[in-house]
């Protein structure tokens, strides 16, 4: 089976206040896992309150299909597509949808590439996403150990 790797980024369209903005953001990886999971696609996902940015990796169809949903979310706005391409492994293989930044230290991590690129998705390209979510999921990942 062939595997395909999708970076994109987009704007976010959550309205409202923090916590609408957490409720919102934890219903999007709620239902994402499912999907998922059933699909055969894992990934990442990187958001602040301006921006999401994720890895999407699996069988062609299933992530074409997977980011179709995307594209039509009213959530997700300006979503562009930064890389689809075929790969050897997945990089986020036990992820059915990874998030980071939960913790403290990648709060902190976060928040330095935030400074750094003014929070805009359009500085990082995929290589840094890339770079940046396998970092920290590897950190959540130990961090759940």
């Amino acid at each position: 089976m062939s595997l395909y790797q999708l970076v994109y980024y987009s704007r976010n369209h959550i309205a409202g206040e923090e916590s609408d903005l957490a409720r919102e953001v934890e219903a999007i990886l709620d239902t994402s896992r499912r999907n998922n999971e059933r699909a055969g696609v894992t990934g990442a996902l990187l958001f602040n309150a301006g921006c999401f940015a994720q890895i999407l990796e699996g069988p062609l169809e299933a992530v074409e299909s997977t980011f179709e949903r995307i594209q039509q979310d009213e959530r997700h706005g300006d979503v562009s597509v930064l890389a689809i391409e075929p790969i050897e492994e997945r990089s986020f293989a036990t992820w059915a949808m990874g998030f980071v930044g939960r913790s403290s230290k990648n709060a902190y991590r976060f928040a330095e590439i935030g400074l750094s690129s003014g929070f805009d998705p359009e500085a990082l390209d995929k290589a840094r996403i890339h770079a940046l979510l396998k970092d920290l999921v590897r950190d959540e990942e130990g961090l759940a150990a």
